[in-house]
């Protein structure tokens, strides 16, 4: 028989750091939208991935609601994603960009705790040693006044809106880790495609109430961040695909600290093109979350493969 074409050495890796730049670029187009609320941002990224999973999901004839044992867990992750996805968007929007997006890579410390209490895995010390790494970086971004002092220590903008975007970010993170826990709950059982379909319905019926709740749907009076928004909904949209194919032909742990990449990116793109300077603390908490992400995604992996190799034995 003919052999299979052997895959490229580090085309996962690849994919992953063009996913986190994509990601980066749109995060900095949304800081750059002016008088579009976060929630009105998110409800044309769900339009974006409806139209891009809809046709998956009659090619592979999946159906749209998922098995019946299966869709109270699909509800949570679409509920649960599409909420991660408007506090995030609403921290990016009221505090600097690089503070955010590195609150939000304290994601795998959540799951792990959230995945010790609800699917009852293993929590170590070594997960304790990196949740407390983690908690000092979200201390040292947030810097709360009882510990820093009421002059903000180079905080950009009014302190209020800093302390709002960082419960928003951990928020954020929070309800990232809860889909994860779930999507494990469902296990491979369910298509991808109708895992993301249920994310995009329900963030889009949940913002498109909430919009009128708080009154604030309306088109963008500029031509520019008209643009924008759809440059958000395209570039959002292939950083998840480049993703989904890093996972595809790359081991998790590797793709999980390539994508400590994003936190660069955020760097250079916040000074490059907003102008302002990460300060000490930021670059501080940086290397905290950094240190405890990728130190969670490291030790997740190392158990991967000890299960794979005993399971050969």
């Amino acid at each position: 028989g003919t052999k299979k074409k052997a895959a490229c050495p580090g085309l996962g890796l690849f994919y992953t750091v063009l996913s986190a730049f994509l990601f980066s670029v749109a995060s900095l187009f949304l800081k750059k939208i002016e008088d579009v609320h976060s929630v009105e941002v998110s409800a044309f990224r769900c339009v974006f991935q409806m139209a891009f999973v809809l046709p998956g999901l009659i090619y592979y004839k999946t159906g749209f609601l998922g098995p019946k044992g299966k869709r109270i867990f699909l509800f949570f992750r679409g509920f649960l994603g599409s909420t991660a996805m408007v506090l995030l968007y609403y921290a990016y929007q009221v505090m600097p960009l690089a503070d955010a997006t590195v609150i939000t890579f304290s994601s795998p410390v959540f799951t792990s705790l959230l995945a010790w209490i609800f699917l009852k895995e293993k929590y170590s010390l070594w997960d304790l040693l990196f949740t407390l790494f983690a908690i000092t970086g979200v201390i040292l971004i947030a810097r709360p006044p009882f510990l820093f002092g009421s002059h903000g220590m180079g905080i950009e903008g009014s302190y209020g809106d800093h302390l709002k975007g960082t419960i928003a970010a951990i928020a954020s993170t929070a309800s990232a880790a809860s889909t994860i826990v779930v999507l494990r709950k469902v296990g491979k059982s369910v298509h991808y495609f109708l895992s993301i379909w249920y994310y995009a319905v329900i963030g889009l019926i949940g913002c498109v109430i909430a919009l009128f709740v708080l009154n604030e749907w309306h088109l963008p009076h500029c031509g520019k961040d008209r643009v924008f928004l759809i440059l958000i909904g395209l570039l959002g949209l292939g950083g998840q695909v480049f993703l989904t194919k890093a996972l595809q032909i790359e081991k998790a742990g590797p793709v999980a600290i390539m994508r400590t990449m994003d936190v660069v990116f955020a760097f250079i793109l916040q000074i490059l093109f907003l102008n302002h300077l990460p300060t000490w603390w930021t670059v501080g908490g940086a290397l905290c979350v950094l240190a405890s992400s990728s130190g969670t995604a490291i030790r997740k992996w190392r158990q991967s493969v000890k299960k794979a190799r005993q399971s050969e034995i």
